[in-house]
C-alpha cells in the first residue's frame, strides 16, 4: 500500500466538499481503488434507523447473480455492517471465510479471497457500507487502518450530501402513488405497476440501453428475508431521495406467504421529518422543537410544552436555522415537510 497519508488527507478534502452523494462515493473509490486496490465493490446508501441499503454503487462479477448475492449479504451475519462498531471495519481473512454463507455459496467460485466490509456510522445513524472484494490476494492491517481512519469523516461527509436533498418541492410537483414490485423468495422479478420501472430507472441509474436493476427493492425484500431468518431485527424499510426534494420509502411484506411485495411511495411527513432532524444532526431537544413547529405550535405553545422559557425556545431555533441552514421557519417547514 503506497501514499496512505496523502490518499488519506485527499479523501478528506473530498469528505469537506461533499455534493451529490453518488460523486461523492465515485470520487472516494477512485481513491481506493489507487490505494487500497480490489477488484469488485459495493458502496450502499442506507437508512440511517432501519440500515437498511438503497441506492447501491458496485462492480459485480456479473450482473445475472446480483439478486443472489443481495440476498445471500442480507443473510450473512459474518462483518454483518449491522454489527461493526469499533473498528467499523472487519476483513473476512482474519477468520474463517467458511462461515461466511455469503462466500461459501457464491464469492469463492467468483475467486475472491478477501473482504475488507466497512461501515459508516456515526451518532446520528448508518449511512453506508462498503464491501471491497480481492481476488489476488488478502488485505493487510495497514489497509484496514486506513479504512478504519477514513470511516468518520466519510459518514460525515455522506449525511451532509443527504442534508442537501431536502429541499422544498416544486410548485405544482406531481405527488407519487403507491407502486409495487412483485418478487419470488429468491428475488426473480415476478410483475410491477407501470410506473415502477421509471422510478427505478432514477433511482439506480442503469447502463445506456440497458434495463433497470430494482437493486433497492433486492435490498428491501432482502432484509425482510434477514428479519424472517432471525438474523437482524431492523424493519424491511427504507428511505431514500430520488430527486428535487423528493423521498420515497420502500416496504417490503410477504403476499400470501410465499412471494414479497416491495412497495414504493413518496416518504410521508412523519417519516420524512425524523430524517431531516438526522441528516443535519439536530439534538433531540431541537428535534423535539422541529416536531412541535410542523404540529402547529407557535413560540408561546412550544415554551409551555417543553417546560422551558420562550428566550430559550428562541435559541433552540437559532441554532436549529443554523444547522439547517433554513433563514426562518417557513422555510424550515417547507424542507423538512418536502
Amino acid at each position: 500500500m503506497a501514499g496512505s497519508a496523502e490518499t488519506a488527507a485527499r479523501i478528506v478534502r473530498a469528505c469537506g466538499t461533499a455534493g451529490d452523494a453518488r460523486e461523492l462515493r465515485e470520487r472516494l473509490l477512485d481513491e481506493l481503488r489507487r490505494a487500497v486496490g480490489f477488484d469488485f465493490h459495493a458502496f450502499v446508501l442506507t437508512d440511517p434507523e432501519t440500515s437498511v441499503g438503497v441506492a447501491p454503487l458496485a462492480a459485480v462479477p456479473t450482473v445475472r447473480d446480483l439478486p443472489r448475492l443481495i440476498r445471500l449479504k442480507y443473510l450473512t451475519d459474518t462483518n454483518r455492517w449491522t454489527g461493526l462498531t469499533e473498528p467499523p471495519v472487519a476483513l473476512l481473512s482474519t477468520g474463517d471465510p467458511a462461515r461466511s454463507q455469503l462466500w461459501r455459496e457464491l464469492l469463492d467460485g467468483y475467486g475472491v479471497r478477501d473482504v475488507a466490509s466497512v461501515v459508516f456510522r456515526d451518532r446520528h445513524g448508518c449511512w453506508a457500507f462498503l464491501d471491497l472484494w480481492r481476488t489476488s490476494g488478502v488485505f493487510h492491517p495497514g489497509e484496514a487502518a486506513l479504512l478504519a481512519d477514513l470511516a468518520g469523516p466519510v459518514a460525515a461527509a455522506l449525511r451532509r450530501s443527504l442534508a442537501d436533498t431536502f429541499v422544498a418541492r416544486p410548485a405544482g410537483a406531481r405527488r407519487l402513488g403507491p407502486l409495487v414490485l412483485l418478487l419470488s423468495p429468491e428475488l426473480t422479478v415476478l410483475g410491477q405497476t407501470p410506473e415502477t420501472h421509471d422510478y427505478l430507472r432514477v433511482l439506480v441509474p442503469p447502463a445506456p440501453d440497458r434495463p433497470p436493476i430494482p437493486a433497492s427493492a433486492y435490498n428491501v425484500a432482502a432484509q425482510l428475508l434477514a428479519v424472517e431468518a432471525g438474523v437482524d431485527g431492523n424493519p424491511a424499510s427504507a428511505r431514500v431521495h430520488l430527486a428535487d426534494g423528493l423521498w420515497l420509502t420502500l416496504r417490503a411484506a410477504r403476499i400470501g406467504g410465499r412471494d414479497i411485495a416491495v412497495t414504493i411511495e413518496e416518504t410521508s411527513p412523519a417519516d420524512r421529518v425524523p430524517l431531516y432532524c438526522r441528516v443535519h444532526g439536530l439534538s433531540a431537544r431541537e428535534a423535539e422543537l422541529v416536531g412541535h413547529l410542523v404540529g402547529g405550535a407557535d413560540t408561546r405553545e412550544v415554551a409551555r410544552r417543553m417546560f422551558l422559557s420562550e428566550h430559550t425556545v428562541q435559541d433552540h431555533l437559532k441554532s436549529v436555522f443554523a444547522r439547517t441552514g433554513a433563514r426562518n421557519r417557513r422555510e424550515l417547514l417547507a424542507r423538512a415537510l418536502g
